[in-house]
C-alpha cells in the first residue's frame, strides 16, 4: 500500500513538471554528455564575452586580408590622373570610405587591406618560428637538465640581456633588405627565449609527476615521454603564450616599418602606410595615419583578449 500510495502521491508531480517543461520549450529528458579537454575549454571559452568579440575582429581581419584584395573596386597600383590629384588628399566620402592619401593620392581602404595582408602574415608567421624554437629549447632544458639546461639557460639570459628593439633594427636593415620572408625569420629568431623559459618551467614541474615515473619504469623512450606526456599537459600555457606573441609581433613590424628599417614600401603594411603619412599629416590628412593606426589597435586588442580568454578557458583551475 506504500508504494502505491508514493506513486499517486508522485506521478501527478512529474505529469505537472512535464507539462511547464513543454510550455517553457524545455525538454525534460535531460541526458548527461561526456565532454574531453577541448570541448570544456570551448565551453568556458564561450563564456569570455570580450575573448568571443576579439575572435569575431580577428576573424574579420583575417578574411580581409585574404579576400579583400581580390573584391576592392580599385586597383593597387592605380593612380589617378595629374588633372584630377589633390595635393593634400581627399577626406572619406561614400566612394572612398577612409579617404585618399596625398600625393599620389591613393585609396586609404585600399592601402588598409593590403597592408593587413602582410601585417598579419608576419605575425602569424614569425609567432609559428619563435614558438617552435622555443618550444624544443625549453624541452630539452627541462627535461635533460644538468650541463645541458645550464647551457642554454646562459644562451636564454645572453638574448635577454641584449637591447632586442635595437637589435631587431639593425638586423631588419642590414640582413631584411625589405624582404617580407627575411623580416619574418629575424622576428623569429628574436621572439623565442620568454617561450623556451615557460616550456622549460612546465617541464621541470611536469616530469616529477608520477604518470612520468611510471612511464620511465615501464621502459618508454624519452622521446615518447616527452611528445607524448609531457608536452600535451604543457600545451595551454604554450598556445596562451603563442597569442601574445602575434600582437607583439605585429606592433613590433608596425614600428620596424614606421621608421623605415622593415618591410620594402611596395609591400604596404600598416607600419609603411604610417610612414608615409608623416609629410602630410602636417597638412590636415588626419585620415592617411588614422585608420591603418585603428587597424593595429583592433588587431591588438582582439589577440589579447582571445589570449586572456585561452587562458582561462584552458586553465583546469577554473569553474566550467
Amino acid at each position: 500500500m506504500s508504494q502505491h500510495l508514493q506513486s499517486a502521491l508522485t506521478e501527478p508531480l512529474v505529469e505537472e513538471v512535464e507539462r511547464r517543461a513543454e510550455e517553457a520549450g524545455v525538454d525534460y529528458e535531460v541526458t548527461l554528455e561526456s565532454l574531453n579537454q577541448w570541448q570544456l575549454a570551448w565551453r568556458k571559452f564561450k563564456k569570455h564575452r570580450l575573448a568571443i568579440i576579439g575572435l569575431g575582429i580577428l576573424g574579420v581581419l583575417i578574411t580581409v586580408a585574404i579576400v579583400g584584395p581580390f573584391i576592392m573596386p580599385f586597383e593597387f597600383n592605380s593612380i589617378p590622373k595629374p588633372d584630377k590629384i589633390v595635393p593634400a588628399g581627399r577626406p572619406p566620402s561614400l566612394v572612398h570610405p577612409f579617404g585618399e592619401t596625398g600625393g599620389l593620392q591613393r585609396d586609404v581602404l585600399l592601402l588598409v587591406v593590403n597592408g593587413a595582408r602582410t601585417s598579419l602574415f608576419v605575425g602569424f608567421s614569425s609567432m609559428a618560428i619563435g614558438v617552435i624554437i622555443g618550444t624544443i629549447v625549453g624541452s630539452v632544458a627541462g627535461f635533460v637538465g644538468g650541463f645541458v639546461d645550464n647551457i642554454l639557460m646562459r644562451v636564454v639570459d645572453v638574448m635577454l640581456s641584449l637591447p632586442l628593439l635595437f637589435v631587431i633594427l639593425v638586423a631588419s636593415r642590414f640582413f631584411g633588405n625589405g624582404n617580407v620572408f627575411l623580416i619574418v625569420v629575424i622576428f623569429g629568431l628574436l621572439s623565442w627565449m620568454g617561450i623556451s623559459r615557460l616550456v622549460r618551467s612546465l617541464f621541470l614541474s611536469i616530469r616529477e609527476q608520477e604518470f612520468v615515473e611510471a612511464a620511465k619504469a615501464v621502459g618508454v623512450t624519452d622521446r615518447r615521454i616527452i611528445f607524448r606526456h609531457i608536452l600535451p599537459n604543457a600545451f595551454s600555457p604554450i598556445v596562451v603564450s603563442a597569442s601574445l606573441l602575434i600582437a607583439s609581433n605585429i606592433v613590433t613590424e608596425a614600428f620596424v616599418s614606421f621608421l623605415g628599417f622593415g618591410i620594402n614600401p611596395i609591400y604596404p603594411t600598416w607600419g609603411n602606410v604610417l610612414s608615409n603619412s608623416l609629410t602630410f599629416l602636417l597638412q590636415g590628412n588626419w585620415w592617411w595615419p588614422f585608420f591603418p593606426g585603428l587597424m593595429i589597435i583592433l588587431t591588438v586588442l582582439a589577440v589579447n583578449f582571445v589570449g586572456d580568454g585561452l587562458r582561462d578557458a584552458l586553465d583546469p583551475r577554473s569553474r566550467a
